[in-house]
């Protein structure tokens, strides 16, 4: 009757060990939290005389003591109306009445779908800003969380939390549908992809732009930019594939260092 005794021994100690570690790393986001909401703002378009007047189109986060804030080049790279009726903005803080800050796009980089708007001023709303990580890279298997606004149009200014992990580094190539959509830059691309990480944490319409960070420091070490589809554009919500892309921060430090960002 020892072995059987020792074995159920062995078994609980193992679960209760990782019980605690499980505790540990929750207790770490749960800390880290509380430095990265404050810095996740929307990003959209407000049109006073529209029907709703604020659009939201995407998950940004401010950086270099809120004088930027990073998105997805996607998100912003619709033209606004030339009739003027439109500005650019991001939106400050959560719930139904938010800080509306109107930004220009300062700096943009089409190939890594990134961009990065300028404050026209400081927010009122208490912010903060995020760091980003100095590592090239980070290893398969780390843990990251990332926060935004998933379906934010529809459920308006909550920061939603998710986190996993990067389960890979993947190339990416975005092939042309038709020999006319083959440019000089898309050929390259196709020759030398670069490359993303690959996460197994959902991503929904919305999270578009968010930060991805390491969940025990909170530095950026990536941007969400899109998400497996694996039926139809509909069925993302209903069948998410629980696979997301994120583009690594070195390459948005490039952007920065390009354009004389100081962060």
């Amino acid at each position: 009757m020892k072995l059987p005794v020792l074995f159920l021994m062995i078994v609980m100690s193992s679960m209760f060990t990782g019980g605690l570690i499980s505790n540990s790393h929750a207790a770490e986001l749960v800390d880290t939290l509380k430095r990265i909401k404050p810095a996740v703002v929307g990003v959209g378009i407000s049109e006073p005389l529209a029907r709703p007047p604020n659009q939201l189109r995407g998950t940004g986060f401010l950086i270099a003591d809120g004088q930027y804030a990073v998105t997805n080049y996607h998100v912003v790279e619709k033209a606004l109306k030339a009739d003027g009726s439109q500005r650019r903005v991001i939106f400050v803080g959560q719930g139904e009445r938010p800080e509306i800050v109107e930004v220009d796009i300062k700096a943009f980089d089409a190939t890594h779908d990134l961009a990065v708007l300028k404050l026209k001023q400081k927010p009122k709303t208490s912010f903060n800003s995020l760091i980003l990580a100095e590592e090239e890279w980070i290893d398969d298997g780390s843990e990251i969380a990332f926060t935004g606004f998933p379906i934010g149009a529809v459920l308006g200014l909550y920061p939603v939390t998710h986190r996993g992990i990067v389960s890979a580094r993947t190339p990416v190539a975005i092939p042309a549908s038709n020999a006319g959509q083959l440019s000089i830059a898309l050929i390259r691309r196709l020759k030398d992809p670069f490359f993303s990480y690959q996460l197994d944490a959902t991503a929904y319409p919305g999270n578009s732009g968010s930060a991805v960070y390491a969940q025990h420091s909170g530095e950026v070490v990536a941007i969400i930019n899109k998400v497996l589809v694996k039926e139809t554009k509909e069925s993302v919500l209903s069948a998410p594939s629980g696979i997301t892309y994120a583009i690594p921060v070195k390459y948005l430090r490039e952007l920065l260092e390009r354009e004389s960002i100081e962060f």
